[in-house]
């Protein structure tokens, strides 16, 4: 241990919500609570620490028009890191960022392979365009190819009904799924409207990502299912501009993208009020910014949930849902380190004091 540098993080960390621990140690990039002996060198930081913060719906490697160049990837990457985003759930690119995981100063990527849409059903590019003929078949390929997810598309605008439609009958978004599973992957689901739903999660989906249509009578499905929501309300917040600019060849659909916006907080709100799973994710990438996980986390409490609990979808329980570690004896130190109490006022988050990833000082 005497020829080693050690960092020391104290003042107050947070294991858990209710779980805080004055100090911790980082050797050879992992924590101990347990002090070193005859450390060469201690680089002390001193602050509120939370385990890297989660951004479970992220497109690294993905911009307006399609896949990016490694380098415009590189800084999207470097703009979440900034933001204390350390564990990224990319769902859907068509770059292959597999060259991230060599990198010990990027944040850590779980990744859902290609978008699989609907022919003609989605933005350009994006994503493998298919019939439900071959739904099966592609789920089974972006299976094999992520990290234990697979993105559909679940609805998208119609342009002969001029509205969102649902992209997959029933039958073969149901064995999609089943396929999925039997790799191990879990599947989820881009949903803005309300008529997708009902079918994905009977189907079996895990997760469903802006939920913008989940009604009254969709919840107890949902809350009994298990199946999970990524908000994006960051993201929800530019469906005016999207209805203005829609209005003259779509009224219908620009009337019903200003309802869902409408209803955003009311809706976030009943799914966690009736036990429905919520975390945090930006949609960052194609038209979207990159590093807005506070902006999330700040709408998730707008919405009406708790801000511990709020904090808790982007760090404790987002991890835990990704099966990914925390603050534990001798996991990676991936941490963020906070001026104040994350806990009393979210806005904290907006502001890291420190990142460390993979034991190292890097912000």
């Amino acid at each position: 241990m005497s020829d080693q540098a050690v960092l020391h993080v104290k003042g107050r960390i947070l294991v858990g919500p209710d779980e805080v621990r004055d100090e911790l140690w980082v050797v050879d990039g992992r924590i101990s609570y347990d002090r070193p002996v005859g450390a060469r060198e201690v680089t002390t930081v001193e602050g509120w620490a939370l385990p890297g913060l989660v951004d479970a719906h992220c497109h690294v490697g993905l911009g307006a028009h399609g896949p990016v160049d490694k380098d415009v990837a590189e800084q999207q990457a470097l703009t979440d890191r900034e933001a204390g985003t350390l564990l990224i759930r990319d769902a859907g690119s068509p770059s292959d960022t597999r060259w991230i995981d060599d990198r010990d100063d990027l944040p850590k990527i779980i990744r859902a392979g290609r978008h699989i849409a609907r022919t003609r059903r989605y933005i350009r590019n994006y994503a493998h365009e298919i019939e439900p003929d071959d739904l099966v078949a592609y789920v089974a390929q972006e299976a094999r190819r992520g990290d234990g997810w697979v993105k559909l598309v679940g609805d998208w605008i119609d342009r002969d009904l001029g509205d969102l439609a649902a992209c997959w009958p029933h039958e073969a978004a149901e064995a999609a799924i089943t396929e999925a599973h039997r790799l191990g992957a879990r599947v989820t689901a881009h949903c803005f409207a309300e008529d997708s739903l009902r079918d994905l999660v009977e189907a079996g989906i895990d997760c469903i990502e802006h939920a913008t249509g989940l009604t009254e009578d969709l919840i107890p499905l949902f809350a009994s299912r298990g199946v999970a929501i990524v908000p994006t309300l960051v993201n929800i917040a530019t469906f005016p501009r999207l209805a203005d600019g829609g209005e003259s060849r779509f009224p219908r659909w620009s009337a019903h993208m200003r309802r869902l916006h409408e209803r955003r907080y009311d809706t976030v709100r009943a799914a966690y009020d009736a036990g429905i799973p919520v975390y945090v994710g930006t949609d960052a990438g194609g038209s979207l910014a990159h590093g807005l996980v506070a902006d999330e986390v700040a709408e998730l409490v707008t919405a009406g949930i708790p801000p511990t609990e709020a904090l808790s979808a982007t760090a404790w329980s987002a991890r835990d849902w990704l099966g990914r570690p925390g603050l534990d004896e001798g996991a990676p130190a991936d941490l963020v380190v906070y001026e104040a109490d994350p806990r009393a006022d979210v806005r904290v988050l907006a502001a890291p004091r420190r990142v460390v990833l993979n034991g190292a000082v890097v912000e």
